[in-house]
Parts: C-alpha cells; sequence; structure tokens
C-alpha cells in the first residue's frame, strides 16, 4: 500500500458454490477485509459468515482492486454492488446499499441521477460506522445531543430539528442490534 492510496476494494466469497459467488462486496484499509471474520455481526452478512463457518467451509476473501484512494474506493464498491445487485433487490450481495434504480420507490416529476443512491448509502454506512465507532469508545454510552454535537451532526435548521440526523443515525443502529439504550437515556454499543 502507498501512503495517499492506501484503500482497497474486496470481497467475501461463499466457497460452497464453484465458482465461489460473492457475498459482500467492502472497502477498507489494513485488516479490514478479515475483521469480519473474526467477530461476525448481527446481519446478513454475519448470518452467511457464521453459516459458512457452520458448515465447516472457510470465507473466502479476495482483494479486487488495491492502491485506491477513499474516493476511489467508495466508487468502485458502490458500482460493483450496483453490479452484483443486494439480495433485498434480487441480486447476491448481503450488502445493505441500494443500486441505483432498485430502491422500489419513484416520485412522478423527481429526478435520481445515477449513482445518487449509491452515494447516499456509502455515506449513510460512513456515518453509523463512525457514531458506532464512538459509542464503543465511551463505554458509558453516549446521548444523542453528545452524538449530533461532538461528532459535527447537528443542524441549525429552524423549528428544533436540529438533533435527527443523529437520532436516526442512532435508531438505525438500535434496529441493526448494533447499539443498546441503557436507563438513563444513553446509547451503548453492543459487544457481539
Amino acid at each position: 500500500m502507498t501512503p495517499d492510496k492506501p484503500y482497497y476494494v474486496y470481497a467475501l466469497k461463499d466457497p460452497r458454490q464453484h465458482p465461489a459467488r460473492p457475498f459482500y462486496i467492502g472497502k477498507g484499509t489494513g485488516t479490514r477485509a478479515h475483521d469480519h471474520l473474526i467477530r461476525p455481526d448481527h446481519t446478513p452478512k454475519g448470518d452467511r459468515i457464521r453459516e459458512i463457518e457452520g458448515a465447516g467451509a472457510q470465507v473466502l476473501v479476495s482483494y479486487l482492486v488495491e492502491h485506491l484512494t477513499e474516493p476511489e474506493a467508495l466508487q468502485l464498491e458502490a458500482e460493483l454492488i450496483a453490479a452484483f445487485g443486494t439480495q433485498a433487490s434480487g441480486g447476491l450481495l448481503t450488502n445493505t446499499v441500494l443500486p441505483s434504480g432498485l430502491g422500489g420507490k419513484e416520485r412522478p416529476g423527481l429526478t435520481v441521477p445515477a449513482g445518487v443512491p449509491e452515494k447516499a448509502q456509502v455515506g449513510l454506512t460512513l456515518l453509523k460506522d463512525a457514531v458506532l465507532e464512538f459509542a464503543q469508545a465511551n463505554p458509558g454510552g453516549v446521548k444523542n445531543a453528545e452524538v449530533a454535537s461532538l461528532l459535527g451532526l447537528r443542524s441549525d435548521y429552524g423549528g428544533g430539528s436540529k438533533d435527527y440526523l443523529s437520532y436516526s443515525l442512532l435508531g438505525l443502529l438500535m434496529r441493526e442490534g448494533r447499539i443498546g439504550r441503557s436507563g438513563k437515556g444513553r446509547h451503548v454499543a453492543q459487544v457481539k
């Protein structure tokens, strides 16, 4: 890896099929591609990893492209997810990013430029990862107001909606089982 291009795009593949088929596409640096295997989360990706290992096989990690900048890796990741499709849209991948045009909701008179849904979902993934890291670094938990202000997610929009983005992110992480609520209104990262 070069210091200015430390990113790569990888695929997790199911070796029980011939040829092995990808079930997850991601981008990362360092050991990110293998981190999923150490402690599988409670997502469809984690479920598939446990299923493969439970069958006595090992998930294959394939580095598809290396030596990328983060924007290059984000773009390639989104393009590959769109090409393979997510399980939610009838495709192969357990990723939660929805490929362009497959979101199922259209609004007459509105144009959604190609690639915009992928960018939004990649951005959402980065935001959720940041909130989760913040919660993990604070074992006593974090409050929504702390997430909003300390991570720069507070809006200056009028009408009392300044912390809705952080509430939404915490809500998504709770639905995924990655964050829980303590009795004191704090949000605590779940240890899996």
